[in-house]
């Protein structure tokens, strides 16, 4: 069976500076090894409202994670701010090593900051298979809509990436640990660290939760690493075997 290891970073984005970004994330994940390196929302820029100002235009972020992806012979994920048609999305790169990607654009759009008033929606649930794992992509606010995250047994395993503050963290680690729960899934969810241009603070709380609500991640040096286990997470659902008892749903723009 396939075991993945993963390797977030608790990253300090710095306000609306790409290329300090990139930097820094190349020095910190300069000696380390894994399949899948994950990054923050909008980790090229911060949680920005101003997309007009620092979305991409010329596919900036995912270039670098093109060459990044290569560099590493891994893939790498995260989600940037980029313009396209005239819209502006919030969109989750998963990029793999020869190149390949996937996206999905950031569904539920966080009104609070009125990010609903310069970010269009995304429609389309994306999940994508590598290294015969099947992962679910999520950005933050989605975390707090459990119907869109439903498991029909179509996945094993879910990235969040959030900019989630301080205020409301304990509700970003109990959801993340019952997403885990209710899906019988891994869930990683990685969120940024420091303080951002809207002087919001956000502590250390990445966390991977395993299918029974156990913590499998653990962090050094800002590193958060984790290793999902196939076996482990089938033998689990073979023994619970509480998916088949799921509600149907069907979700309507």
């Amino acid at each position: 069976m396939n075991n993945l290891v993963i390797k977030g970073l608790n990253l300090n984005i710095q306000w609306k500076k790409k290329n300090e970004n990139f930097e820094i994330i190349e020095t910190a994940f300069n000696d380390e090894v894994a399949d899948i390196f994950v990054l923050p929302e909008m980790f090229s820029t911060g949680f920005c409202m101003e997309p007009q100002e620092v979305a991409d235009r010329n596919q900036e972020s995912l270039n670098w994670l093109k060459t990044f992806a290569q560099k590493k012979n891994a893939a790498v994920c995260g989600s940037a701010s980029i313009e396209e048609n005239g819209r502006f999305l919030n969109r989750f790169y998963f990029v793999e090593p020869d190149g390949t990607y996937h996206y999905y654009d950031k569904r539920h759009l966080f009104s609070y900051s009125g990010e609903d008033k310069v970010y269009t929606p995304g429609k389309e649930k994306t999940i994508m298979n590598y290294k015969g794992w099947r992962i679910l992509l999520q950005v933050c606010y989605d975390l707090r809509f459990p119907v869109f995250a439903r498991n029909n047994d179509d996945y094993d395993a879910i990235l969040y990436v959030a900019n989630w503050p301080e205020t409301r963290i304990d509700a970003w680690k109990t959801l993340l640990k019952a997403r885990a729960i209710e899906n019988l899934s891994y869930v990683f969810g990685l969120n940024r660290i420091g303080t951002d241009g809207n002087n919001l603070n956000y502590p250390e709380s990445s966390y991977c939760f395993f299918a029974d609500g156990s913590v499998v991640s653990e962090v050094k040096n800002d590193v958060v690493s984790i290793e999902w286990d196939l076996e482990k997470l089938q033998k689990f659902r073979e023994k619970f075997q509480f998916l088949n008892d799921r509600d149907r749903f069907r979700i309507e723009d």
